[in-house]
């Protein structure tokens, strides 16, 4: 949706206006994790730049009293795109069977894989479109994309191909990693597909499109040498290095990955206090993924510790076919609240600006500062009721560079938007 001639808007009257404690931080850690402010009043910005006072006119005056007015949600852990569901996968879960039983029969990842394999580019980019639509609903107006389910040369340069395809036809900004070992490959041991992976970087890398690499480390998937491995060819490829670890066996996989530069380290469900001890003072995100534990009936991240401990704590949904169909960071922000005894200010720092840190944005969006871009939601109701009204969408309006990209049925009227 568009409103015509809206260069410069100002919402006005608003309950709360979410900012961090001081501006330029990079992240939120320790004590400021929690010292956001909310104060209420006015927000403008021009041309999709989020401006250093209120706006005395604008092209487009909402008056939103009573509401929050928060960054978009920035999901830094997602897997789109992908083809189909595993919907029959969780109702064995359901009734018992491990994942990685169902793995070794040929479900989890090798399910996807062949689904990825049998549906058309137009099939896959249409799920994602639709995927796409309902995250921005709830609020996210940024994504990371990883591939993983091409689980060949082939399949996996497709996959980042139509992930980037995808990103032209979304109005959220997008990122691209290449989860290159995500499952080892029929015909291949884990050495040997690592081999693989190393030559096709020129391809990866030609792609113009990949932000950062990744790598599912578990006795099912790959092993630390192979993560050491993995972080010299982010290195070399000027990648981002993301990592899998440390969900359901506990490897040793986090001091490997912070001395490869990982950029972060996500599940973290298994957990050591030495982990938390080493990410206490990284330059490397812990990226929880509450979704996937819930409905996986996993371990639980140490969340509250993690934070405790001044590390750079971040959420995000997971979203796949399997182990986390989850797309909607207001339901990701209710289960930390709840599973880990975040506050809701510390939730929200853990989807905006830490997430955009994770993602290399942090200069250009995740928090509401003068200068950086106005990608910002309009919430109906207090920022405490994301996670009290647990399962509810808060979102009214969702602004991408200013652009009211999203706007809910009842709010239509008010900004006399057009689709």
């Amino acid at each position: 949706m568009s409103a015509p001639g809206a260069r410069s808007v100002a919402l006005r009257g608003a309950g709360q206006i979410l900012r961090p404690p001081r501006v330029g931080l990079p992240w939120l850690r320790g004590a400021d994790l929690a010292a956001q402010t909310l104060t209420g009043g006015d927000l403008g910005w021009s041309d999709g730049v989020l401006s250093e006072g209120p706006l005395r006119s604008a092209d487009l005056e909402l008056d939103v009293p009573g509401c929050a007015v928060v960054p978009g949600f920035v999901d830094c852990h997602t897997h789109l795109p992908f083809a189909g569901w595993r919907a029959d996968e969780y109702a064995q879960r359901l009734a018992g069977v491990p994942y990685n039983e169902i793995a070794a029969g040929g479900g989890g990842i090798r399910a996807s894989a062949r689904a990825l394999a049998a549906a058309s580019d137009q099939q896959v980019l249409a799920q994602a479109r639709d995927m796409a639509v309902e995250m921005l609903a709830a609020g996210t107006t940024t994504f990371e994309m990883k591939s993983g389910y091409g689980l060949s040369r082939e399949g996996e340069i497709r996959a980042l191909r139509l992930a980037a395809e995808f990103a032209l036809s979304v109005p959220q900004t997008t990122l691209s990693t290449a989860l290159l070992a995500h499952a080892v490959p029929d015909g291949y041991d884990a050495a040997g597909w690592m081999h693989e992976v190393g030559e096709m970087m020129g391809e990866v890398l030609d792609l113009g499109s990949v932000s950062a690499l990744d790598i599912f480390v578990e006795t099912i998937a790959f092993s630390v040498s192979d993560l050491a491995a993995m972080g010299a060819l982010a290195r070399a490829g000027g990648l981002m290095l993301r990592t899998h670890v440390e969900q359901f066996e506990r490897l040793g996989s986090v001091p490997v990955a912070l001395t490869a530069g990982a950029r972060s380290v996500d599940h973290l469900s298994v957990a050591s206090d030495d982990d938390v001890a080493l990410l206490a003072d990284a330059a490397c995100a812990a990226v929880l993924l509450p979704a996937a534990e819930f409905l996986g009936a996993e371990h639980r991240a140490p969340g509250r510790v993690l934070a405790d401990a001044g590390a750079l704590v971040v959420l995000a949904t997971d979203a796949n076919p399997g182990t986390a169909p989850v797309v909607s960071m207001p339901v990701v922000i209710g289960l930390a609240a709840r599973l880990y005894g975040l506050s809701p200010m510390e939730t929200l720092a853990a989807c905006t600006l830490n997430a955009a840190w994770t993602l290399g944005l942090e200069a250009t969006l995740g928090s509401i500062e003068p200068g950086k871009r106005a990608d910002v939601l309009v919430l109906d109701s207090p920022v405490e009721s994301i996670a009290y009204r647990f399962g509810r969408n808060p979102v009214a309006v969702a602004f991408v560079g200013g652009d009211p990209v999203y706007v809910r049925d009842d709010w239509v009227d008010r900004l006399g938007v057009r689709s």
